[in-house]
């Protein structure tokens, strides 16, 4: 796969040079509610490899990310029930931008404005690279999903929903 054009840093990829984690860039047209399908479609990557970062906030309006895999969806019920809280919601979209300082459809977990506990579902840990959003819409980062548990303290759950 040829490097993709470079872009301009953001927090994301500031905060991995900083921690100096290696990571490949690749570049996509975004597209409104395309997600993570519509970017491996672009890219001819496996769906089930490119992982999208959700905000989502506890029942004390506390907020929490969540990376899934971009072809499954959460189960908010499980995620409370194994990280041991009552509630969980992904937040409004204003309220997520708030939180991370990224726009909607551009979040990425790492160099986040607000230091949030961070959950990972477990099947990711396995592969050898996921595809994260990079800090910008139509921005991925490839790299070892055991940068989240390493970098960040992500802790594994198993939450996924079958499409």
């Amino acid at each position: 796969m040829s490097k993709a054009r470079h872009v301009s840093e953001t927090p994301a990829t500031q905060f991995l040079k900083q921690h100096k984690v290696a990571y490949t860039e690749h570049t996509y047209e975004y597209v409104d509610h395309g997600g993570a399908g519509e970017a491996a479609r672009q890219l001819g990557l496996d769906p089930h490899a490119v992982v999208k970062t959700l905000i989502m906030e506890d029942e004390s309006a506390k907020p929490l990310i969540i990376v899934m895999h971009g072809d499954r969806e959460v189960s908010t019920k499980n995620l409370a029930r194994q990280a041991g809280l009552k509630k969980v919601e992904p937040c409004k979209p204003e309220v997520a931008q708030r939180h991370s300082g990224y726009q909607v459809g551009g979040t990425s977990p790492f160099g986040t404005r607000k230091k949030m506990p961070v959950w990972v579902e477990a099947e990711m840990l396995d592969y050898p690279v996921v595809y994260i959003n990079g800090g910008r819409r139509g921005y991925l980062i490839g790299i070892d999903p055991k940068v989240l548990v390493g970098l960040l303290g992500a802790k594994a759950v198993s939450v996924a929903l079958e499409p």
